[in-house]
């Protein structure tokens, strides 16, 4: 094959494995996969805390991430504030009720991290990093480059 589509291949496993290794939190706490993918990402990314902040980074729709939301404040594991001095802005965080999610949420970001570098020094996981961060940027700049032309 050639490095496109392994590349995309990879990515797109990457993803499948995470959520099939987040499947066993939802199993646990009666979640859906948006909710708990909703969850994990306010407990590992503090000041990233709107809807459109989860929207925007994690590429989901607006009308799932509204609807999981909902769902997860009428579950007593999120709640929602007005923003002070923009009153449009609503800042989302998790509740107590939410701590043992959380650190169900931890382990399985240990053991994902552990399975998908099993084998590679922390210099090759260094590497990884700085090229990653690198790709990052390219692909953030290719996306506001065609954005702008749509």
């Amino acid at each position: 094959m050639n490095r496109n589509t392994d590349f995309l291949i990879n990515i797109r496993r990457i993803i499948k494995l995470h959520e099939l290794m987040l499947k066993d939190i939802c199993n646990n706490y009666q979640l859906t996969i948006i909710e708990a993918t909703i969850i994990s990402f306010l407990y590992n990314n503090p000041g990233k805390d709107t809807a459109a902040d989860i929207v925007e980074l994690r590429m989901l729709s607006k009308g799932n991430v509204s609807q999981a939301v909902e769902s997860l404040i009428q579950k007593s594991l999120l709640k929602r504030e007005q923003d002070k001095e923009d009153r449009r802005k609503i800042h989302l965080s998790l509740t107590l009720n939410a701590e043992p999610i959380t650190k169900s949420i931890e382990n399985v970001g240990k053991q994902f991290h552990e399975e998908i570098f099993s084998g590679l020094t922390l210099e090759e996981q260094d590497i990884y990093d700085r090229v990653n961060h690198h790709i990052m940027e390219n692909t953030k700049k290719a996306m506001a480059r065609r954005e702008k032309h749509e």
